[in-house]
């Protein structure tokens, strides 16, 4: 079947093959029994979470960065595994300064290292809440708020260098809102993700969104842009975008903006490069962020013994053209996003979602929890109306 007649005879279109479109059109030909078509610009299905075996290493890659899965959201997990089931890998990070290694989020082993001396958790408590004393100043941005979370010592060490990378941005000119869930554990406990579950999919991300997509009643069509083929679509069908939500009104309300990421991948002949699979590098003498080595999510593998690839991370403010990761929601971001949520509301049978049709962050879990609520509050009922009218 041709495209235009695929996409003429299919009762929904996603717009994006991301876990939230695949959510929606999994459930949609699952529970309704519907033709879906999914438009996909990229030349893969996944988003961001799209990975791929290096075939030198038999290594995993996550394309666009690790990609970890956590949730504790009983409903979440149940929905995951019905197409995946996951190792027992528990996510930890290191940050690099100075040439020392600390462990993160920050915790009494991080404290402890830092300060160089045995503490206890009483006396790590105390030592925080003097170096994190603003002298009554309430916290205003991100710079503020971290010292008042951490105490500026370990801002300055491991914090502030990292953000000044990440966002290009002074953090004291940063929403105080982006570090508003930093963890401080006084335990040694360091793991990442303090989640009622987390792993990886024991045969990787596109093994397991290919399994959501793999109902004969799903169209895939990759390497297709939305605007391209907007007009072949017939009056009345349902669209499920999660592309760029101001790309899709032409920004005419003006352009929405974001932070995107930079890689540079490497084989390495060597059996282990830094012994984990996420290094942060909190200096703003190195040029990269963090780097990847992904051997270590799969340590169930057989994998290449004496190979390994890293992949290193770059941030900068995205282009036009460019992958969007992160939202910069400044002021006028959130100006442009109230006009493009009004104008959202008016486009009759088109329903917006995901982290670019919603200009947010979302984790994994929180698009496919986004998207099971969405298609049970919104797009079943909708989807279920037009079918009564065909009829």
């Amino acid at each position: 079947m041709g495209l235009s007649e695929s996409l003429k005879s299919a009762d929904l279109i996603v717009v994006g093959s991301g876990f939230f479109g695949a959510t929606v059109a999994e459930r949609a030909v699952s529970e309704l029994g519907v033709r879906v078509a999914v438009i996909e610009r990229r030349d893969h299905i996944g988003g961001n979470a799209h990975s791929y075996v290096e075939p030198t290493t038999g290594i995993e890659i996550h394309k666009y960065g690790t990609h970890i899965f956590h949730t504790s959201n009983a409903a979440v997990w149940e929905y995951a595994n019905l197409f995946t089931q996951f190792n027992g890998y528990q996510h930890s990070v290191v940050t690099n300064h100075d040439g020392r290694i600390f462990q993160m989020p920050i915790n009494l082993g991080t404290l402890c290292e830092f300060y160089g001396r045995s503490l206890s958790p009483a006396e790590a408590r105390e030592l925080v809440k003097r170096e994190a004393d603003l002298g009554g100043l309430v916290p205003s941005n991100f710079e503020e708020k971290a010292i008042s979370l951490i105490g500026r010592p370990l801002y300055e060490a491991l914090i502030r260098g990292y953000t000044e990378k990440q966002w290009q941005t002074n953090p004291a000119e940063l929403s105080a809102e982006i570090i508003s869930r930093l963890p401080v554990r006084y335990t040694f406990d360091n793991r990442y993700f303090s989640d009622t579950w987390q792993g990886m999919p024991v045969d990787g991300y596109a093994a397991w969104i290919k399994r959501m997509f793999s109902d004969d009643r799903i169209s895939m069509h990759l390497g297709t842009d939305f605007q391209d083929i907007h007009s072949e679509l017939r009056n009345g069908q349902v669209i499920v975008y999660t592309g760029p939500i101001d790309r899709y009104f032409g920004y005419r309300y003006g352009q929405l903006s974001w932070r995107t990421l930079d890689f540079e991948t490497e084989i390495i002949d060597i059996p282990d490069f830094q012994g984990t699979s996420v290094m942060n590098f909190a200096d703003v003498e190195v040029p990269f962020t963090r780097i990847h080595e992904f051997k270590h999510l799969h340590p169930e593998r057989e994998v290449s013994p004496d190979r390994t690839v890293i992949m290193k991370e770059y941030s900068r403010f995205a282009k036009r053209n460019d992958e969007p990761y992160y939202p910069v929601n400044s002021d006028q971001d959130r100006a442009t996003l109230r006009q493009l949520r009004d104008a959202a509301k008016a486009e009759k049978n088109v329903i917006f979602g995901g982290r670019l049709g919603s200009y947010q962050y979302l984790d994994m879990h929180m698009a496919i929890g986004s998207a099971l609520s969405t298609f049970r509050n919104e797009i079943a009922p909708l989807l279920t109306e037009k079918l009564g009218e065909a009829n």
